[in-house]
């Protein structure tokens, strides 16, 4: 496996974090509606993954992770269901907010690469990872949401006596159905673009087979 990047890849990365940061800290990147919220901080975590692959994916859901825990105590803003899970157990708090969101990152990586050798389409190849991004942060949090605190009251009375699958069904409903058309669109439509600059693997190489193909 090469493990080398490019000076460009490592500065396309340093970006997505700084685009994730301000859309952390600011009203950018969340969207409140009752105890969830609508994110948008996922889309970097895609971007960084198809850029650098599942190093960067992890990296940049790392970020993601650590400021999702950071609103459970008030930085960047506050979460309600964060906090009350940080008052119930800080540890499994942490679990729940940062381990989805690593492991997303990590496995968007791999998805990339995966979905690329199967199609020679730059943005279906990247939309399929945002469309990805959007659906596994739901599911690993939701899942570690009800694995973690399930039995405790507060999520208890979330689910409001609904069995597991209807109450993630329902609980998450239009919020996840809007960050996956969103990531789906979005990070399409970057990824080609970057394809096209040629910042992503792969797209020098081709440009360099044109032009000597050209000369020929």
């Amino acid at each position: 496996m090469n493990k080398k990047f490019t000076t460009s890849q490592i500065t396309l990365l340093g970006l997505m974090i700084a685009i994730l940061l301000l859309m952390a800290y600011t009203p950018l990147g969340y969207l409140n509606i009752g105890p969830l919220a609508i994110t948008f901080n996922i889309i970097p975590v895609a971007i960084s993954a198809i850029t650098m692959g599942p190093v960067g994916g992890a990296i940049a859901g790392a970020v993601f992770g650590l400021t999702s825990f950071g609103q459970c105590i008030g930085i960047g803003g506050t979460s309600i269901m964060g906090a009350t899970l940080f008052g119930i157990n800080p540890f499994l708090a942490f679990v729940q907010r940062f381990i989805p969101r690593l492991v997303d990152g990590l496995l968007l990586g791999y998805i990339f690469q995966g979905v690329r050798k199967k199609t020679k389409n730059i943005y279906v190849s990247c939309a399929v990872t945002g469309f990805c991004s959007a659906f596994l942060n739901t599911l690993f949090f939701m899942a570690l949401l009800v694995g973690l605190f399930g039995n405790t009251e507060y999520v208890q009375g979330l689910m409001g006596g609904k069995n597991v699958i209807l109450f993630i069904c329902t609980f998450v409903g239009i919020n996840a159905v809007c960050e996956m058309i969103s990531a789906t669109v979005i990070t399409g439509a970057v990824g080609a673009a970057l394809y096209k600059a040629r910042l992503l693997p792969g797209a020098e190489k081709k440009a360099d087979k044109a032009v000597k193909a050209a000369e020929v």
